[in-house]
C-alpha cells in the first residue's frame, strides 16, 4: 500500500503514551513538536486514545471528515504545510493492550486512503502488536552501572533548560529516532518532548522505555508550578526500572490472560494450590490447569523459576550491586 511519509511509534501499554523506539520516514525533525502539540492539546479528529477504544482501531482523516480535513488541527498545522493531504492512523493493540501506533501520510495530488486500505491495515494491527509485544521479553545484557537518576528540566514551551550528566548517559544509550536539537549540545528524542508536554496536562506522567542493551528504564515527568499555580516548567526523571515496574510488561509479553496474571501474582506471594483455589473461588483442578498454561507460555517448569523469570531475573540484570550478599559458613 503506497504512502509518502510515515511515523511508527511504540507505546507504553499501561498509558498509551509514546516511548522508544520511534521511526519517521520522509519527515524532517522540525515537525515532531507540532505533531504532538496538536495531538495532546488541540486535536479532535481521530485521536489515538479514541482509536485505542474503538471497535476498529484504524481511521483515515479525509474519510472521517467527509473530505473536509481542515477541521483537523493536525492537518492545518502539520500536514498541509508539508504538502501532505491525507493521514491514515492505526493503533496496534492485542488482548486489549495498546503497544504501538502508526501514521501513514499521502501527499497532495495522491488519492485519499480508501475503505479497502483501511480494512487492510486493520487486519494487520493485531499481528504487528504481537510482534511489538514480543520485544518486551527479557534479554540478557550488560549490567547497568550504578548511577543516580537522570534529570531534564524544560520550560512551559518545551525548551530544555538543564540536564545532568546521568541523563546524558541514559539518552546516549537509547535507540535512534526523531529528535530535536537543544541549546545544551544534545538531541532530545521526540517522545521525551511529548512526555514532558503531557505532564503539563496530566501531572505524574510515567512511561517505560528500553535502551539499546535491552534494559528497561522509567521516565517520570512532573509539572512544576509558580506561586500562582500556573504550570511553569516540567522535569523528567530517568531511572532504571524496578522489577515490579517491568513485571506487568513481561506478563503481557508472554500473552498471559488476566486470570493467569492474577494467579502469577499470588504465586509470587507464595500461595499454595489450595490457597490459590480458596482465594480465587476456583477448584484446585482449575488452578492446576491455569498454572500449567502459565508454565507453557513462559517456558518454565517450576513456580520458583516462574517468579525468578518475571520478578527477579530482570532486577538482577539491571542492578547487580543493589543486592545484599550474605555468606553462610
Amino acid at each position: 500500500m503506497p504512502f509518502d511519509a510515515a511515523i511508527w511509534q511504540a507505546t507504553d501499554p499501561a498509558t498509551g503514551l509514546v516511548t522508544a523506539p520511534m521511526r519517521a520516514e520522509n519527515l524532517g525533525e522540525d515537525g515532531c513538536a507540532t505533531y504532538w502539540d496538536c495531538e495532546l492539546l488541540t486535536e479532535k479528529v481521530n485521536l489515538f486514545r479514541d482509536l485505542a477504544r474503538a471497535e476498529v482501531p484504524v481511521a483515515a482523516l479525509r474519510e472521517s471528515t467527509a473530505d473536509a480535513p481542515e477541521h483537523s488541527t493536525t492537518y492545518r498545522q502539520f500536514l498541509r504545510p508539508r504538502g501532505l493531504d491525507d493521514e491514515l492512523r492505526a493503533v496496534l493493540r492485542v488482548d486489549g493492550q495498546w503497544w504501538g501506533q502508526v501514521s501513514l501520510f499521502r501527499a497532495r495530488g495522491r488519492k485519499r486512503f480508501s475503505r479497502k486500505e483501511i480494512t487492510t491495515v486493520a487486519d494487520l494491527t493485531s499481528p504487528l502488536a504481537e510482534s511489538l509485544r514480543s520485544f518486551a521479553l527479557p534479554a540478557p545484557g550488560p549490567a547497568c552501572p550504578a548511577r543516580g537518576p537522570g534529570l531534564l528540566l524544560f520550560d512551559a514551551t518545551g525548551t530544555l533548560l538543564s540536564i545532568n550528566d546521568e541523563a546524558r548517559e541514559f539518552l546516549e544509550a537509547m535507540p535512534p529516532g526523531p529528535s530535536s536539537p537543544a541549546q545544551l549540545g544534545i538531541h532530545v528524542p521526540a517522545w521525551i518532548h511529548s512526555t514532558a508536554a503531557n505532564a503539563l496536562i496530566e501531572d505524574g506522567t510515567r512511561i517505560r522505555a528500553r535502551d539499546r542493551a535491552g534494559r528497561w528504564l522509567v521516565f517520570h515527568a512532573s509539572c512544576l508550578r509558580d506561586a500562582n499555580g500556573t504550570p511553569a516548567q516540567t522535569v523528567v526523571v530517568i531511572e532504571p526500572a524496578k522489577a515490579t515496574e517491568v513485571a506487568s510488561l513481561l506478563t503481557a509479553a508472554y500473552g498471559l490472560t488476566d486470570r493467569e496474571v492474577e494467579i502469577t501474582q499470588l504465586i509470587a506471594r507464595g500461595l499454595s494450590t489450595a490457597q490459590l483455589a480458596s482465594s480465587l473461588h476456583l477448584s484446585q483442578h482449575t488452578v492446576r490447569d491455569h498454572v500449567k498454561a502459565i508454565f507453557a507460555k513462559t517456558s518454565v517448569s517450576s513456580r520458583g523459576e516462574l517468579v525468578a523469570k518475571l520478578y527477579t531475573e530482570h532486577y538482577r540484570t539491571l542492578n547487580p550491586d543493589a543486592r545484599l550478599r550474605v555468606w553462610h559458613e
